[in-house]
Parts: C-alpha cells; structure tokens; sequence
C-alpha cells in the first residue's frame, strides 16, 4: 500500500534546479490547484517561492507549511525583491497589480500552462486530457505508475520512483503533488481551457471523452475538437494515445502515434459491485488482467480506470522493459489503494441516518453520472440535490441539459450561480431560477432560495430520514461542508 506520509514527503533524489525556471519565482493565484501543486515540484527542486492569492484557502495553508510566504489580499502590492519570474493562473487577468509591476520591471510574467510545459519531461510524460474525469483518471494512471513503480524495484533495486502534479487533492494521499525522480515518470492533468495543454508535449496520453465545454472560449464544438486534435498530433510516433469509446475520430486521426480505442482495442467486462463500486476485467493489444477491485463509484471510473492502465501498460511497461500481464496485475493491485479526489464522490459525513456526499460535477455529463452513481452507490434512500452552477454563460448554453440531468433527483435546492470568469460571459446569461423553472415543468420538486447561505438553510430544512444528500458544483460551494453538517445535525436533534 501507498504511504501517503512517505510519498508527499520523499527526500529528493539529486534535484537540481529545472531547466528554463528561474531560482526566484513568484506565484499569482497561489492557491489554485494545479498552481499549489506545482509549488511544491518547484521546492522539491531548489526554487526559492514567494506567492499571492486572493482568498485564504487549504492550498494557502499548505504553502505556508512548507515555508513559502503567501501574501493574501484583495490589493496586492508591489513584487517581493529578488523575483525573477512571475507564474500566474489562468484566473488572474492581464490587469493584475502585480502582473503590471513585473512587466514595468522586465520580470517575465508566464501562465502557469506554460510553467507545466516546463516541469514536464517530454520523454516521460504522461497527460490525461478531456472534457470530463481528468483529475480521476490522472490520480488513478499515478497510482498504476506507482504499481510498475513496486514491480521494478524488485527486481532492479534503486529503480526511479513517478511523480503527479494534478488538480485535486487525491484522498488517500493528501496531496495534488508528488515530485517524480529525476528519470521518473510524471502523470499530469492536461487541461483543454485557454488551450493550456498545447504546452505540453507528452510521451503518452489518455482523452477520456470530447464534448462542448468552455464555450465562453472555444464559441463551438468543433473549435474544442480542433484543440483536442492538435494535442494529439504533439505525441512523438514512439507514444501511445488512449481514447474514450466516445472520443472523435477527427482527434484519433491527427495522431502520429499509436492510438488505442476504448471498446476496440481496450475492452473490459464487470465482474460485481460492491456499494456502487465495480470490479473488471481489462484486455489490451498487449496485456490480459483477470480483476480489478475499484474503490471509486461509477462506471465511469471503470472507463476511467481501463483508459489509464491501457496507456501505463501499453506504453511505460515496454519502455521499462517489463512484462505486460506482470506490469498489469501489479497496476490494478496499485489501483485498489486509491479511493477517489477530494470534491469528486467525496463523503462528507453522515448525520443521523442521512448520507452527505460532495462532488465538483459542474457540466450536464458530470452532473449525471453523478447521480447515476449516486443511486448505485446509496440505494434505496431518497436523492436530494443542492447545486450551485458555474457560470453564467455555461448556465445559459446548457440550460436544458441541466434541467434533464437534474431531474432524475428527488428533490433540487439550485443556489445561486457561482459567476467565474463572469466578465467575459457577455449577454450570454441564465441563472438558478431558471434550472429550478425546468425542473418543476418536469414535476420535480426545486427550488432557487438566493445565496449559497439561504440555500444551506433550505437544504437542510427539506432532508429526510435516510437520505441521500448531493452536494454539486465547482464553485465555493465546496467550501460550505461544516456549515451544512452544522445545519443539519440541528435540524435532527431531538
């Protein structure tokens, strides 16, 4: 089993500054997670940090533990001396306080993308891209790396130990970094927004699915596909591209590598389920493995699962000159000590004899199989719903898939839209009350209180003995678990 204390805290291997970083670099939207992950490789490696974010946060919290002053503030002031290299997220705007200090200053300002391109090594990187599963799906390809990782240490002693850099903390390790040995492999979370994962340029890679997303950026689907297929043509003819069943075909055929297809070449079969989660058996080009136990829901994370040891098998097993069946039975034992991401199925806790669960399911896709899991995982009990949609203009475009995806609950507190990137969503807008509208058209019991505060109260109020109580969404409402544990331990108080 993977020691969560050893991993996120494994002494570096000979670390040396990374190419093409400066020593002093500071953070713009510290607190985000795929930047506070990268923090901590840019440690592990001897880059002294300073950072900025806007809000306190546990990613904030973890920086400072590591000794990284991170200023918080609603107006951030000048640079630290010293700096010379400035890493903003995809958050922070070309107006940012500090973004104009470094520039008048001639310090290069980088996204954080960019930085990933950067800590990335093209020869032993693995990228898990797509609309829908990355942050799982690259947790679970780690957590297969780290099988092959167990295999090779027996029989070669000293082998290279793989790293992860991905956006969500995994549970069961505590982290959203492990800083990989200098010829380790690294499993990274490649994301489609502002085309960032054109940064990178992989060994190997996994797209779980294509759909509409982003469409504040992208306009159109066929822009999105377009993006997904000039990711696909960075893999080296030596690499191996992995696709969902449902993955296009124009994304399939701008690779220059092998590309292996979820239901064609990759196939699997469910063997039982135990609370929701699947058992399987996996066959590849190359490999046969007779079991996996999953600790995750869904059957998605069984598609998710097969996609990531296709790609860790069928490509990181040759090139470390290991046999397929034995390298596949050692991921899938490695699989079995992974039980999900924080914010994705994430048990929040149990009040009485209801069931609180909180998932970061933000797109009509997401927030279906969601509950699809959640009805397999947590049977037999009523399905309440509290869901805080994100953004505006997401909110308009998919309104009525919203509404469609909804409506298999029993019962939907829709609070008000978080509104990310709302300065650019335009005339494109739609809001809580109009999900709630659709969902009662539907003869589904809904409901739009206002704020994330009054719909706590309102969510509480309406859960019933044995429930099962859904908490969805991307936005801050991630944050309210105490209150709404608080709220409800209240309301069943006798």
């Amino acid at each position: 089993m993977v020691d969560s204390k050893l991993e996120a805290g494994r002494p570096a291997r000979s670390r040396t500054l990374l190419p093409g970083v400066a020593r002093r670099v500071h953070l713009l939207g510290a607190g985000g997670a795929g930047l506070s992950g990268a923090a901590r490789i840019l440690l592990a490696h001897g880059h002294e940090l300073s950072a900025h974010d806007l809000a306190e946060s546990e990613h904030v919290t973890a920086l400072r533990a590591l000794g990284v002053e991170v200023q918080v503030s609603q107006r951030p002031g000048r640079l630290p001396e010293g700096v010379e290299l400035v890493v903003r997220s995809a958050a922070v705007p070309d107006d940012d306080p500090q973004v104009a200090d470094a520039q008048e200053r001639g310090i290069p300002v980088v996204k954080y993308a960019q930085l990933l391109g950067r800590l990335a090594p093209a020869e032993r990187t693995l990228a898990i891209a797509g609309t829908h599963g990355k942050t799982t799906t690259s947790w679970i390809a780690y957590h297969a790396l780290r099988g092959l990782d167990e295999l090779d240490a027996e029989l070669r002693p000293g082998a290279s130990r793989s790293g992860a850099l991905v956006g969500g903390i995994c549970r069961n390790l505590g982290t959203n970094a492990i800083v990989p040995d200098a010829d380790g492999w690294f499993a990274v979370e490649a994301c489609e927004y502002d085309r960032s994962f054109l940064q990178l340029a992989p060994r190997g890679a996994v797209i779980t699915n294509v759909e509409a997303d982003h469409l504040d950026y992208y306009g159109d689907l066929d822009s999105i596909k377009g993006a997904f297929a000039r990711f696909a043509d960075r893999i080296p003819p030596d690499g191996l591209l992995v696709v969902g069943a449902d993955s296009s075909r124009r994304v399939e055929e701008s690779a220059r590598c092998a590309v292996w297809r979820l239901g064609r070449d990759l196939e699997y079969d469910l063997l039982g389920e135990r609370a929701g989660c699947f058992s399987f058996r996996l066959r590849g080009p190359t490999f046969e493995l007779d079991r996996v136990q999953l600790g995750v829901p869904g059957e998605f994370n069984v598609e998710n699962a097969a996609l990531a040891l296709g790609l860790v098998v069928g490509l990181v097993a040759p090139a470390r000159e290991l046999d397929p069946d034995a390298a596949a039975r050692a991921a899938g034992r490695s699989l079995e000590n992974f039980i999900g991401c924080q914010r994705r199925f994430e048990p929040w806790g149990t009040v009485d004899s209801i069931e609180i669960v909180h998932d970061y399911a933000h797109h009509p896709t997401e927030v279906r199989v969601t509950l699809e899991a959640a009805r397999r995982a947590l049977p037999g009990r009523s399905l309440h719903v509290l869901f805080q949609p994100h953004q505006y203009s997401r909110t308009a475009r998919f309104l009525e898939d919203f509404v469609e995806s909804l409506r298999f609950a029993d019962r939907v507190v829709v609070a008000d839209v978080y509104g990310a990137r709302a300065h650019i969503d335009g005339d494109h807008a739609a809001g809580a009350a109009d999900i709630a509208a659709g969902l009662l058209a539907r003869g589904v019991r809904a409901v739009a209180p206002g704020d994330l505060a009054a719909s706590i109260t309102c969510f509480a109020d309406g859960l019933p003995e044995n429930a099962a109580a859904l908490v969805l969404g991307a936005g801050d409402v991630g944050r309210i678990r105490d209150e709404l544990l608080r709220q409800v331990a209240l309301r069943r108080a006798p």
